[in-house]
C-alpha cells in the first residue's frame, strides 16, 4: 500500500510539473514570442527555407517599427498564412522604384542584403517610377529575394495590426544561430518618425 501511495504521489508531482511548464509555454507563445519556420525562398540570402526563428510579440509594444526590421505578419489575402518580410517603408514614407532601385523619401536605399535588383510585378500595386505614400498605420514590406517574393510590390502596404512580431533570433541551423540584426544604419531606420516627433 505504501508503494502504491508513493507511485501516486510521484505521478501527481510529475503532472503538476508538466501542467506548470505547459502553462508557462502557452503564456509565452500567446503573448511574448513564438517559434516560426521559414518556408520558401523569398528571404534568401538572409534566411533560407527550413531556418527556424523566434518572433517577438512584445517588441512593438515598447518601440515603433523600424525600417530594416524583419517581421512576421498575416497575409493580407489569407489570414491563415504567415509571411516573413523586411520593412522598407514606414507610415508617411514616399516609396518609388525606378530602374530596379528602391527610393525612400527621394533617397536611394542601400540594400546590401538583397540577392538581386528589385523588379516589379506585372499588374501589381507598384508601378515603375510612380511614387506611393504609405498610409497611416501601414508599412511597405519586401522580401530580400526580390525575384522570388510576393510582397507589397504586388499587394500593397500591410496594416500594422496584421504584424505578429519582429524576428529577433535564429536558432536553427546551429551554424547560423544568433540574433537577427537590422542591417540599416540607425540614422535611416526611423527618420520620418523622428521628424514628426520634433
Amino acid at each position: 500500500m505504501q508503494i502504491l501511495r508513493t507511485i501516486i504521489d510521484f505521478v501527481m508531482d510529475v503532472l503538476e510539473t508538466i501542467t506548470f511548464v505547459g502553462s508557462i509555454f502557452i503564456v509565452v507563445y500567446l503573448f511574448i514570442m513564438q517559434p516560426n519556420q521559414v518556408k520558401g525562398a523569398s528571404m534568401e540570402p538572409s534566411f533560407l527555407s527550413g531556418d527556424y526563428i523566434f518572433t517577438s510579440k512584445v517588441t512593438y509594444k515598447f518601440r515603433t517599427l523600424h525600417r530594416g526590421d524583419v517581421v512576421v505578419f498575416r497575409s493580407p489575402r489569407n489570414q491563415d498564412i504567415e509571411f516573413i518580410k523586411r520593412v522598407i517603408g514606414l507610415p508617411g514614407d514616399r516609396i518609388r522604384i525606378t530602374n530596379n532601385n528602391v527610393y525612400v523619401n527621394g533617397n536611394l536605399l542601400n540594400e546590401d542584403y538583397i540577392s538581386a535588383k528589385t523588379e516589379l510585378w506585372d499588374g501589381g500595386y507598384v508601378k515603375e517610377n510612380a511614387e506611393i505614400i504609405i498610409p497611416p498605420e501601414e508599412v511597405f514590406v519586401m522580401g530580400d529575394n526580390r525575384p522570388r517574393s510576393s510582397d507589397s510590390r504586388e499587394f500593397g502596404p500591410v496594416h500594422v495590426e496584421s504584424i505578429i512580431g519582429q524576428v529577433f533570433f535564429r536558432y536553427y541551423p546551429p551554424q547560423k544561430m544568433g540574433p537577427v540584426a537590422n542591417p540599416l544604419p540607425s540614422s535611416e531606420r526611423s527618420f520620418i518618425l523622428l521628424l514628426r516627433q520634433v
